[in-house]
């Protein structure tokens, strides 16, 4: 597949819209948190100019609050001044990994995933077309690397895997790659867009 074509593929999957989804897709829940989510934004960023096309990713630092050490897109909570999830994603993905909005074009949004952590957040993608070498701010982010997009993309590259979260059994997707282990609302967000691209 061409790099424009990878971009065409975004572009039809922002266009085809998806229906919201949450970490309780799979193990449905009357407490699930409604209404008391707190919003956030991560920025889904395809490289498609890559020797291999691929999708920006982090490793977050053992020593946050919120998900220490997961697999994630760049991101985070809605700051007053961000007015918008995009100007959050951009925001948040020059600070942890330096890449500037000016090299950025976004290309629309998915519907918002809500977590069990009880965020609200809404994928922004975007394809960044220019030479970028990731700047780690290593107060939040461990690592920096790139997931081959045709990997992600695969739906059957995808399981429903599950572990004991709070005296419950909690089911979730996965898409393992390498020694990165993609789980969770991450994974659950990359197969709604692995879902529209396929459609």
């Amino acid at each position: 597949m061409s790099a424009d074509d990878l971009c065409d593929s975004l572009r039809a999957a922002v266009s085809a819209g998806s229906e919201r989804t949450s970490d309780f897709d799979l193990d449905p829940r009357p407490d699930a948190p409604e209404g008391r989510l707190r919003p956030a934004a991560v920025l889904i960023a395809l490289f498609p100019d890559r020797r291999q096309p691929g999708l920006l990713l982090t490793r977050r630092s053992s020593a946050l609050r919120h998900h220490p050490g997961q697999i994630a897109f760049p991101g985070g909570k809605l700051d007053e001044q961000d007015g918008s999830a995009e100007a959050a994603s951009l925001r948040e993905a020059e600070e942890e990994v330096g890449l500037s909005p000016d090299k950025v074009e976004i290309l629309g949004s998915l519907s918002p995933h809500h977590t069990v952590t009880g965020f609200s957040i809404t994928p922004v993608l975007a394809i960044v077309r220019d030479d970028f070498i990731p700047i780690p701010n290593y107060e939040e982010v461990a690592e920096v690397f790139f997931v081959p997009f045709a990997h992600v993309i695969d739906l059957e590259r995808y399981s429903v895997q599950s572990r004991a979260w709070r005296g419950r059994r909690r089911h979730y997707y996965a898409v393992p790659w390498g020694p990165y282990y993609i789980w969770g609302a991450t994974a659950r967000i990359l197969r709604v867009l692995a879902e529209r691209v396929a459609q």
